[in-house]
C-alpha cells in the first residue's frame, strides 16, 4: 500500500471479476490496518478487502418474531400507560 490520500481504480472490465484499487493513506492509517490485521492473523492486504466488503453490504436489521397481541406489540413504549384491558361494562340496558 502506498501512502498519502489519492486513489486509483482499475480492472479488466468483466462484471463480477475481481479490479485492482490502489489507495494511498497516511502512515498513520497504514500503521492501524496492519496492527488490526496481525491481531487477526491476516495480511493487510487481504484484511482492507475484507473491509471494504463488509462497507458495501447492505445492513441489515435484526429480524423480531411479529407481535402476538397489542400489549406485546407496544411493550417497548412503557411508560406511557397504556391500558389494553378490555371494558368489562357492556353499556345500559335499552328498553323497546
Amino acid at each position: 500500500m502506498t501512502e498519502g490520500c489519492a486513489a486509483r481504480y482499475g480492472g479488466d472490465g468483466r462484471k463480477g471479476g475481481p479490479i485492482t484499487i490502489t489507495i494511498d493513506i497516511t502512515p498513520e492509517v497504514k500503521a492501524a490496518l496492519a496492527r488490526q490485521a496481525a491481531a487477526q492473523g491476516r495480511e493487510v492486504e487481504s484484511y482492507a478487502a475484507s473491509l471494504l466488503e463488509q462497507a458495501v453490504q447492505p445492513a441489515t436489521a435484526p429480524m423480531t418474531p411479529p407481535a402476538k397481541d397489542m400489549v406485546e406489540l407496544f411493550a417497548p413504549l412503557r411508560g406511557l400507560n397504556l391500558d389494553f384491558e378490555r371494558d368489562r361494562d357492556t353499556g345500559r340496558d335499552i328498553n323497546l
